[in-house]
This record gives structure tokens, sequence and C-alpha cells, in this order.
């Protein structure tokens, strides 16, 4: 028997966990003199429970063969802990995860500036734009976004490092040829073709409650630090948080509204310590002397669309303040080309007056995720500026 049915016999046993089975590794050297051993072996390497006992008689590789033939049809690949890829972070935690199994392209985690990225599930629009401008300039600047493919934060996180045009880390409650949630199955196929898809459950396992508190320890592991997008108290969020300060990490917290409930468990990190993270520059600043050839502190991009009006010439200078001049009319047709169709609704929208987010929506009749998201895309390419009331018009200056 390969040495990998063996890591897969273990790590699939029910009622052992990954605490147990790391305590049987540790005493007894591997998964195969784990499976030699006898019961004495194993009651001295780990307080095991009669249960787990009964389990690890069963000497039955049917499962591990059952898992390679899931991780062969969902073109799942595995990763043990004896393996020279396995990321060191979580190596060094306790009770790390035995197995992973991953889609996509797997990074040498250790040399990331990773930033694990978690909050709400039910974000406002202020939320879902600060994940989503937040982890676009992190990933510009060079940081490694690691979050959990969930709706609401994760889901902006996500794609606000794919919109960079860089790789992101979603960290799995479910197998890996599970979509959870459904509606995510777009961003789960553009994670797993520039990025990484990672779980320790095996493919066909569903989405469960209990998994995810587990999930998250892991995306806290293979980070530097957790930054918290809306989180309201009692969110799985801070559970994450957590798990980062138990396991000496950094923790971020974004400010929201006096008044927000769904900002209060930031607003209670920040007062307990967390760092304060308005800007990409308030989380690159703490790890740039560690990854100085990764972190660039990138400033914004060179916006696509940013006209100058004709200085004046000598005889206009000349003409009295209360003459009359002829009104240049801009055809903003042949200039929005270079914009996505739904870019170019919005901004031809909002070309006559500022608006409201609302009110954009109303008339280009677009979902209110996508214009948000897209106002947030313009804003960073600096053809579309927010002026006071949260208007939005176009930035012809």
């Amino acid at each position: 028997m390969s040495a990998l049915k063996y890591w897969l016999w273990l790590s699939s046993m029910r009622g052992l966990g990954q605490t147990r089975a790391a305590a049987l590794i540790d005493a007894l050297g591997s998964p195969e003199n784990v499976f030699f051993a006898g019961e004495d072996e194993w009651r001295e390497a780990a307080d095991l429970p009669e249960q787990a006992l009964k389990e690890l008689q069963n000497k039955s590789t049917d499962r591990a063969e059952r898992i390679l033939e899931l991780c062969d049809r969902a073109n799942t690949r595995i990763l043990t802990m004896q393996d020279a890829s396995y990321p060191e972070r979580l190596r060094a935690l306790h009770a790390p995860p035995c197995v992973l199994y991953y889609k996509g392209q797997l990074p040498s985690i250790d040399e990331e500036a990773a930033l694990a990225v978690v909050g709400t599930r039910n974000p406002t629009a202020y939320g879902q734009n600060a994940a989503l401008k937040l982890c676009y300039q992190l990933a510009m600047s060079g940081m490694l976004i690691v979050s959990g493919l969930a709706k609401g934060v994760d889901a902006a996180a996500h794609l606000g490092a794919l919109r960079a045009g860089k790789p992101t880390v979603a960290v799995l409650g479910c197998g890996t040829d599970v979509v959870y949630p459904a509606e995510n199955r777009e961003l789960y196929e553009d994670v797993i073709a520039a990025g990484l898809l990672l779980s320790e459950y095996p493919p066909g396992t569903r989405a469960e409650g209990p998994h995810f508190p587990a999930r998250n320890r892991i995306m806290s592991g293979l980070s530097l630090g957790v930054m918290v997008v809306e989180a309201p108290m009692g969110s799985g969020a801070l559970i994450t948080a957590s798990h980062a300060l138990e396991q000496g990490r950094d923790v971020f917290a974004v400010p929201g509204g006096i008044d927000s409930r769904e900002s209060e468990g930031c607003h209670r990190l920040i007062r307990e310590g967390a760092i304060l993270a308005a800007r990409a520059e308030d989380v690159c600043s703490e790890y740039q002397a560690l990854f100085p050839h990764k972190l660039t502190m990138a400033a914004p991009r060179p916006p696509r669309y940013m006209p100058r009006l004709p200085k004046p010439s000598a005889d206009e200078k000349a003409l009295p303040e209360n003459d009359t001049q002829p009104v240049t009319v801009i055809d903003l047709t042949e200039r929005v080309k270079g914009h996505s169709p739904d870019q170019q609704r919005i901004l031809l929208a909002i070309a006559k007056n500022a608006m409201v987010a609302d009110e954009i929506i109303e008339i280009t009749g677009l979902p209110a995720p996508l214009v948000l998201s897209e106002l947030t895309m313009l804003e960073l390419d600096g053809i579309v500026a927010q002026m006071p009331g949260r208007r939005y018009t176009l930035n012809l200056t």
C-alpha cells in the first residue's frame, strides 16, 4: 500500500479528529507506523476515546481508495504533512491538518505576504465596497488575499484580488468539488483558474456548520494576519480573529459607521488593540520590511480617462468675466468604449447629473451588487468621483 493511502486512512478516521491524529503521528512517526501499531501504543501516544480505538482497529483502506477515486474525478490533488510544499505556517500550528485537498495553483505560501479577509455574509453596501476596494489595492501592492469563498465579504475579497489580476486563495468548509454557496459558481471557477481552492475535507464532503470554525483556523494559519470587514457581535469572523490571536497573527479591523450594527465587532476589536485598517497602506506597512521584494505600496493605477481642459489663449484670458462664451458639448460615446458594456451604461447615466447609487441602479436596470462594484472600480480608475452625499459624477478634472 502506498504511503498516501496511510495518510488518507488516518485522516478520514471517524471520531479521531485532527488533534488526536497529529498526536499519533508525532508519537509514532508516521501514519504507516500508526496503521501497524497496536492498542497499547495508541493509548500511550494519545488520549483516545473508545470509539477512536475501535476505528483504528479497522485496517480496511476502502475509504482511502474511495477518496483517491473522488480526487481523480474532481481533478483534485492531495497534500500531506510530509510533502515539502506543505506550508510551514500550518505545520507550526497545534494540530495542523494532516491532509489537504486542492485545485488550482499551489503557491509557496510561506514566501507570500498573505492576509486572511473575513466578515459578515450579509454586508452593507459600504462593507462590500470596502472589502472589494481594499483587497484590490492590497493585491496590487503584492499581498496574497486568503478568504473563505462565502457570500458577502469573502466573495468581495476574492473578487477584489481577481480584478487586480492577482491570484487568491479560497479555503473551503466542504470538498473542493462542492460549490457553496451555489451562487458563487462563477467566482469558484475564476479562483481555480487564477488561484487556489484548498480544503481539509475530501471531495464530496458537504458544507456543514462544524466545518467552518475548522476552516477558519486554516485561513488564519496560512496568513500573517486577519482583516475583519463588518462583523456583528457573535459573527464567525470574530472567531477567525480569535484563532489569529491564538496563532500569534496580527488582527486588522475596518471601521464602520458609529451606529452600524454590522461594524460593532470591528469596533470592539479596535478597542481591544486591533490595527485599524482604513487604507491598504495600514496593512502593507506592517509587513513591508519582511517582504521588501513583494510589497510595493503601489499607488492607484493611472486612470483610463482623465481629460484635461485646454488652456485658455491670450485672447480668452483678456475677455471680461461676464462675457458669454460658447459651451463645449462633450461626446462621451467614443471615450467610454474602453470600458465594459455595464460600465458604459453607468457612465452614460451619470454624464449629465451626479446621482446616488440607487438612482443609477434604477436608470440602468443593472443589479445593485454589480452597480456598486463597478462604481468602485470606476472610482479607482479615476473616471468617476464621489461627491458629498455619496453622489457619483464623472471626473473631468
